[in-house]
């Protein structure tokens, strides 16, 4: 039997995967320690290669390597004519039911989740069976653990949606210099990271909307047996619908390679009992702190009463959090260029209220990071939030800032100090910038004033990854607002350590991970340029068959 070069290529991979695997390369010295120790003592140093292979022989590692080697039918046989090689990096998952293991780096720990379908979405119980060709509404999975971002095909929606796709998910170590070692079950144990799983409704009109936000604690496969566990998630609602099930996803879990000691269910549960308490503790202590520092607010002034001063805020799963949780360092790297392309990027992102069944006043949601990008538009909180993240990351001292605009509306901006002390407002809507001159009241009548410029009218508190401060000068007017943060006269701030106690990143296991932002799939030059040559093809054609003397 003869292979194709790329066959035999392939053939040689899947062997050093399985000697890396057997820790081959250890038990090989192990015993060459132990044949020139044991049977040529201290005083012959010379060893023969026949010696060593019985040696290896005798201790049947040899036999060991052939038992684990086996191969299908579909390895050995040859490629079909004209089918493009694999890559050696890649693997390509045409049966979504099982993982082709031959190609991925086996000195590295993976995670293999599976959505293997969904059920009893049952807002769409009547909704008829698309026909082929028909634009119809549908599902999409998003899913996000690590810093490692992934999405689902759209499946239209249905009673049970055909939501069948598998994502390859790399553990690996935090520590400096270890990103390379496989974790063991003790460091996966301690990883306390979940799966961000977001379902997102795209409509017939490209409308898109937030199902649901579901955090999955996947460490219970690390008590399956062969590392393998299937079972039912149920989805919850989000904002107003959050205690209502919006459908149920069957997911299935597979460790590769598999632990050769499992941990026990009770281990797994003991950690996770342990995570809750301290993060409820964590949280305990804040509130107590930030009601003490609250009740001193008050106490500087009892019109600071009125102020929007805004301490905790919902996310989509009405998880009440710390304002300061929801901003964080956000480096774009290469995606954008400056911050005024950041702030045309967050702009670009639709602005739309959380939804609410029946009147009265807006319904406050401000949702995680994920859920925002993943929607692709949010209300101003999500905005001013994910910009300000955004020019931290741009080493900007920025600040988010809760206040009101024209005719009393509440609405959130971003604020940025520069290091000769000016101020500059960021309309995280519309990427317009404002530089901000106080008023001096004490000023002579007949002096000259700044003319405000921005359109926002008080400002109660700002806040951003490691600080929080409340307004509590006289007045809370923006153009009369100073903002000298390190005159506690004029605004007073929360201890960072309290504040770093439940916001900082890892602080605590209620916190929802950081994602990442990811390129765009579709190159706009290259878009651009096959429209062009689109256009042109058919312009011409028209051409062709149009009889107006014009056209020839």
């Amino acid at each position: 039997m003869s292979l194709s070069l790329e066959r035999a290529s392939e053939l040689k991979q899947i062997i050093h995967n399985h000697l890396l695997k057997m820790n081959i390369h250890g038990r090989i010295r192990e015993v060459l320690a132990e044949t020139v120790r044991e049977d040529h003592g201290p005083a012959h140093r010379s060893l023969s290669q026949a010696d060593f292979l019985r040696a290896l022989q005798h201790r049947g590692i040899i036999d060991d390597v052939m038992k684990d080697l086996q191969f299908t039918q579909e390895v050995l046989t040859d490629a079909e004519p004209g089918s493009p090689p694999k890559p050696a990096t890649h693997f390509v998952d045409k049966n979504i039911t099982q993982l082709k293991k031959t190609n991925i780096d086996p000195s590295r720990r993976h995670l293999y989740l599976q959505v293997l379908g969904g059920k009893a979405f049952l807002e769409h119980l009547q909704e008829p069976e698309p026909l082929p060709g028909q634009v119809c509404s549908t599902f999409t999975v998003y899913l996000h653990f690590r810093n490692q971002r992934f999405r689902s095909k759209p499946v239209p929606c249905a009673c049970e949606p055909d939501l069948r796709e598998g994502f390859l998910l790399e553990i690996h170590r935090e520590g400096t210099g270890e990103g390379s070692k496989m974790a063991d079950g003790t460091t996966m144990l301690s990883l306390c990271d979940p799966v961000h799983l977001v379902l997102i409704k795209t409509d017939t009109s490209s409308e898109t909307m937030l199902v649901s936000s579901y955090f999955l604690d996947w460490r219970v496969v690390l008590c399956s047996p062969n590392g393998k566990t299937c079972f039912a998630v149920e989805l919850m609602g989000v904002g107003s619908e959050c205690k209502v099930p919006a459908g149920v996803l069957t997911v299935g879990l597979e460790l590769y390679p598999p632990l050769t000691d499992t941990l026990s269910a009770d281990i797994i549960s003991t950690q996770q009992s342990l995570e809750r308490q301290r993060t409820a503790e964590k949280e305990r202590l804040f509130l107590v702190y930030a009601k003490q520092w609250w009740r001193e607010f008050l106490q500087i002034r009892p019109s600071n009463q009125s102020k929007m001063v805004k301490i905790f805020a919902q996310d989509e799963n009405t998880v009440n959090r710390p304002v300061c949780s929801y901003v964080h360092v956000l480096r774009a790297g290469r995606l954008l260029e400056s911050p005024r392309q950041a702030a045309r990027f967050v702009s670009l992102l639709a602005h739309e209220k959380a939804p609410v069944v029946g009147g009265g006043d807006k319904q406050e949601q401000w949702c995680t990071l994920m859920a925002f990008l993943c929607r692709g538009k949010g209300d101003c909180e999500d905005h001013a939030t994910l910009l300000c993240s955004l020019l931290l990351g741009f080493g900007l001292d920025a600040y988010v800032c809760v206040g009101t605009k024209a005719k009393g509306t509440p609405h959130t901006w971003v604020l940025t100090r520069s290091t000769d002390g000016s101020i500059t407002f960021w309309e995280s809507l519309t990427a317009h910038r404002y530089v901000h001159r106080a008023i001096d009241p004490d000023a002579p009548p007949l002096a000259p004033q700044p003319k405000p410029t921005s359109p926002y009218r008080t400002v109660g508190c700002v806040f951003n990854h490691y600080t929080f401060r409340a307004n509590c000068q006289p007045s809370d007017a923006v153009e009369l607002c100073v903002f000298d943060f390190q005159n506690q006269s004029r605004w007073k701030a929360m201890s960072q350590e309290a504040l770093k106690s439940v916001c900082a990143p890892g602080s605590t296991t209620s916190l929802p991970p950081l994602p990442p932002l990811c390129a765009p799939s579709l190159d706009p030059a290259a878009a651009s340029n096959q429209l062009e040559l689109e256009l042109r093809s058919l312009v011409s054609e028209h051409r062709k068959g149009c009889c107006c003397p014009g056209c020839r």
